[in-house]
C-alpha cells in the first residue's frame, strides 16, 4: 500500500510540473511579446506620438509588468511548498493566525494594484484564528480577488465572504459578471482552461493551478461555479490541522 501510495504521490506531482509548465509558458508569451511590441513601437515612432499614444504605451508596458510581477510571485509560491516538502507529499508549515488580519492584507494588496476596484467583505465578528502558512493564503486570496476584478468582464464590486463552518474556514469570492463558460469549468484548475478576458488577453492559467496546489497543500479544497448574476470560487481550510478535508475540485 505504501509503495502504491508513494506512486501515486508521484503521479500527482509529475501531472502538476507538467501543468504548471504548459500554463507559464502560454501564459509568459503573451506580455512579453506586448512589452516588446509596445517599447519597440515608443522607440521606432516616438517623433510622430502624440502624448496620449505615448502614454497609452507605457501603461500597455506597465499593467504588463505589473502582471509578470505577479506571474514571479505565483512561483515563488509554489517552489516554497516544493521544496519544504521534497519527496512527499505536499504539505506547509501552519501557525494559528487571525483570520481578520490575512483577510485585511490580502485585500489592501489586492486595492494598490486596483485602486478602482471595490470588494464588500464579510467574515465573522468573532476572533478566530486558523491554522496557516499566512504568505501563501493571502496569496490565493489575492489571486481570486484579481481574477474576479479582470476576468468577470465587468468592472463591477466583488462579494468576500468567510464563514466558519463545522471544523472548516470557508472563503468566498463572488463577482457580478460573465460567468464561466461549462465548458472550461472542468479544467479551471489545471492550467488548461483557456479562459480569456477580451480586455487583457491573459488566461487565469497558472493562479488557478497555484491556488489549488497551495489550498491542497493545507489539506482544504477549493471550487468554482456559477451563480445567477456572475462567478464563485470559494476554498476550505480546517480549523485544526490534524483534521483534512477532501473533495471534487469542480
Amino acid at each position: 500500500n505504501q509503495q502504491i501510495n508513494e506512486l501515486k504521490i508521484e503521479r500527482e506531482k509529475e501531472a502538476m510540473r507538467s501543468n504548471l509548465l504548459r500554463a507559464i509558458s502560454h501564459d509568459l508569451r503573451t506580455p512579453l511579446t506586448g512589452m516588446i511590441g509596445a517599447s519597440g513601437t515608443y522607440l521606432e515612432a516616438k517623433d510622430y506620438l502624440d502624448e496620449e499614444a505615448k502614454d497609452q504605451l507605457i501603461m500597455g508596458i506597465q499593467e504588463d509588468a505589473n502582471w509578470l510581477l505577479n506571474m514571479v510571485e505565483n512561483l515563488l509560491s509554489i517552489t516554497r511548498i516544493q521544496n519544504d516538502n521534497d519527496g512527499e507529499a505536499a504539505h506547509v508549515k501552519k501557525t494559528p493566525e487571525p483570520l481578520e488580519e490575512i483577510v485585511s492584507s490580502a485585500v489592501i494588496r489586492f486595492q494598490k494594484r486596483y485602486p478602482e476596484g471595490k470588494i464588500n467583505v464579510k467574515i465573522p465578528s468573532d476572533f478566530l484564528l486558523v491554522p496557516m502558512d499566512p504568505m501563501l493564503i493571502e496569496q490565493v486570496i489575492t489571486n481570486l480577488l484579481e481574477n474576479a476584478w479582470i476576468h468577470s468582464g465587468r468592472k463591477s464590486d466583488i462579494d468576500f465572504l468567510v464563514r466558519q463552518e463545522g471544523d472548516n474556514v470557508i472563503f468566498y469570492v463572488r463577482d457580478h459578471g460573465d460567468g464561466i463558460e461549462p465548458e472550461q469549468m472542468k479544467h479551471l484548475f489545471d492550467g488548461c482552461a483557456g479562459v480569456k478576458n477580451k480586455e487583457t488577453r491573459k488566461g487565469m492559467g497558472i493562479g488557478l493551478t497555484i491556488c489549488k496546489t497551495i489550498i491542497q497543500a493545507h489539506q482544504g479544497w477549493i471550487q468554482a461555479r456559477n451563480h445567477e448574476d456572475g462567478a464563485e470560487f470559494y476554498f476550505s481550510l480546517p480549523l485544526e490541522k490534524e483534521n483534512g478535508g477532501s473533495k471534487d475540485d469542480t
